[in-house]
């Protein structure tokens, strides 16, 4: 079984980051995967929710990596306040990044990015100012924060104008759509045709500009809401994760 570690370590200006992450046995350099999870409908348990759950562990031994987690500023035991996506968070993801690539059984140039919803607004904006990643994956997620704030729900308009503001820099500042030309690693979208939270025209729109910048990029849209079930992701991730880290891959 995969030995569970829970790391606090420095953001880069003194504030507390949480880390929790699945190591296998093998001492032998492999490659890593670090989620960011999304809004957790207010439980703000962070980084245990993937840890909890046995996500960390399951990929961890199917795929013979270290699968981590990180806990956004004010989730789980990281330092806040929250500001959704922002650039406290997006810094806080990059330190965890830094992180897994001084562990010894991580091959630093095998990291897979993955966020999922809040997590992959987050973890796009990230992956822009990180050259060196592998792969990255984002589910649910909103690229164009402005146009996604026009039209949501009126409890993410709130969140988004509390914990971020409404200046078109901040706006900016979390939508990767303004940045696909900065991605350099292969990516994978995933996104409910029928979601509520994040229109599907925002992945669409993203994976062209994404293409368009030469950026490989591949989207898959399933029969579902905002939140992908497994029994509908599990195949497209099989096929992604095999190809990146290249074991006999079976995830459950």
């Amino acid at each position: 079984m995969p030995r569970i570690t829970r790391h606090l370590i420095d953001r880069g200006d003194g504030a507390t980051v949480e880390l929790i992450q699945a190591q296998p046995a093998n001492p032998v350099p492999k490659g890593a995967l670090l989620f960011v999870h999304g809004n957790q409908g207010g439980s703000l348990i962070g980084a245990s929710e993937a840890a909890d759950s046995g996500m960390l562990a399951r990929f961890s031994s199917r795929l013979d990596i270290t699968a981590a987690a990180v806990s956004q500023p004010g989730f789980g035991a990281s330092d806040g306040p929250p500001d959704f996506c922002g650039p406290k968070t997006q810094q806080a993801i990059i330190a965890a990044l830094s992180f897994l690539r001084q562990q010894p059984t991580v091959d630093p140039h095998r990291i897979v990015l993955y966020g999922h919803s809040r997590g992959a607004v987050a973890s796009a904006m990230a992956a822009a100012q990180v050259d060196d990643l592998r792969a990255i994956i984002l589910s649910g997620g909103v690229y164009d924060l402005k146009a996604a704030f026009d039209t949501a729900w009126p409890g993410l308009r709130q969140a988004i104008e509390r914990e971020a503001g409404l200046s078109e820099d901040a706006f900016r500042a979390r939508s990767a759509l303004h940045h696909a030309h900065k991605f350099q690693a292969e990516t994978l979208l995933l996104h409910g045709r029928h979601d509520d939270r994040a229109s599907v025209t925002q992945a669409e729109m993203f994976s062209e500009a994404l293409s368009d910048a030469g950026v490989p990029v591949e989207l898959r849209i399933f029969d579902c809401g905002h939140n992908i079930p497994s029994d509908h992701s599990r195949d497209v991730l099989r096929s992604f994760l095999g190809q990146v880290f290249n074991p006999a891959v079976t995830l459950h």
